[in-house]
This record gives structure tokens, sequence and C-alpha cells, in this order.
């Protein structure tokens, strides 16, 4: 499944690449892409799995930069 997010908190370039970088290495995730000039968030999860897995998502996005997904 597929999904957008918006994103706040995110203060850099820089933060968005570790921002993806670390979410495409959390397991469940198929692909995390982060475009900074939008404060977007496009996750593709296994349907199965989405919940639990958004919640890790969510834990390491705060990591960076307080970064929350809304």
């Amino acid at each position: 499944m597929k999904k957008v997010f918006r994103l706040t908190g995110l203060d850099c370039p820089n933060c968005a690449m570790k921002l993806e970088k670390k979410l495409n290495g959390v397991k469940g995730v198929n692909s995390a892409q982060v475009n900074f000039m939008a404060m977007r968030l496009t996750l593709d999860i296994d349907d199965d799995k989405f919940d639990s897995v958004l919640e890790e998502v969510r834990k390491q996005a705060r990591k960076i930069d307080d970064t929350e997904l809304v």
C-alpha cells in the first residue's frame, strides 16, 4: 500500500536525505521517498504489516529533527 504523508519539523535537505535513508532501512518498508520541497513522504508498505511498520516509521522520523508525519 502506498500512502503520502505531510512532514512537519524537517528543517533542511540534508535531514531529509537522512530521513529517507533511515526509513528505507526499516524492516517492512518497501520504499520511502522524501520530497523536501513539498514536505511530503511517500511510503510503500505491505498492507498486512502497515500499522505496525508505520508506528516504527513514526518513531524513526521523530529521531531525525523531531519530524512528524501528518
